[in-house]
């Protein structure tokens, strides 16, 4: 067995591991040893063979709060503040707004770097609210992804998910301009039959300055994740283009 497909298990039921995976396990022992989130995640990547690096946002305990109304279903019209990234997740509401805690942590200087040092900044697919519109939230970050020379492209998600209940395609993108107004995007791509009208996206596409790029990137089954040699085939020629 491969160590990348050892990393990816997920114990299951019953015991308190159930759910968890085996790489975050180790991630957490590595970061004991260590001391370190970035020598922790160098480490783990080398142990799977990993091409890429992966780097923390911050070297800080982050924490994520979002208000969300209908949070209780007994209290519909009430906003309560849901408490992390789980939580928010998985939410029965419509998330109104989100944070970091601590609001102005410092960003990972390496991460900083990697941002200054790209050709493309990708955002999604992926969480809207939990995974990709948290690194607009730091400070430090969202200064390094706005004074990059980097292009930058978003992919869109194919589905909602329980923290973008009621958010429509256009919306998501509606959303990243929101909490950072400065952010320029210059491709958006999204799958042609999950897009539903294009004509809002594309519009919601043109105020971020990028331009929407519709291509089959579903899988076939008609699961709602990407097909990776799809997604793949539909970038080539956009990461490929001239700056």
């Amino acid at each position: 067995m491969a160590t990348a497909d050892l990393f990816q298990h997920r114990f299951r039921p019953p015991g308190p591991l159930t759910g968890h995976t085996v790489g975050n396990l180790v991630l957490l022992g590595l970061m004991e040893l260590l001391g370190d989130p970035v020598a922790a995640l160098d480490n783990a990547a080398r142990m799977v063979g990993a091409a890429g690096r992966v780097l923390p946002m911050s070297c800080e305990p982050l924490g994520i709060e979002a208000e969300v109304q209908g949070a209780d279903p007994a209290v519909p019209d009430d906003v309560l503040t849901v408490r992390g990234q789980h939580a928010v997740a998985v939410t029965r509401g419509r998330v109104l707004s989100v944070r970091l805690t601590p609001a102005r942590a410092a960003a990972c200087d390496e991460a900083v770097a990697a941002i200054a040092e790209a050709d493309w900044l990708i955002f999604g697919p992926g969480s809207w609210y939990t995974s990709v519109i948290p690194h607009l939230l730091m400070p430090g970050l969202a200064a390094a992804i706005v004074a990059s020379p980097a292009r930058r492209l978003v992919t869109l998600n194919l589905a909602e998910e329980k923290e973008t209940l009621g958010l429509s395609v256009a919306g998501h993108l509606a959303a990243l301009r929101w909490y950072l107004p400065e952010l320029k995007i210059d491709t958006v791509i999204a799958d042609e039959k999950a897009v539903g009208d294009p004509e809002p996206v594309r519009h919601a596409a043109e105020s971020l300055g990028a331009r929407l790029t519709l291509a089959p990137v579903a899988m076939s089954d008609g699961s709602a994740r990407h097909d990776p040699a799809a997604l793949g085939a539909a970038l080539v020629p956009v990461l490929g283009a001239g700056r």
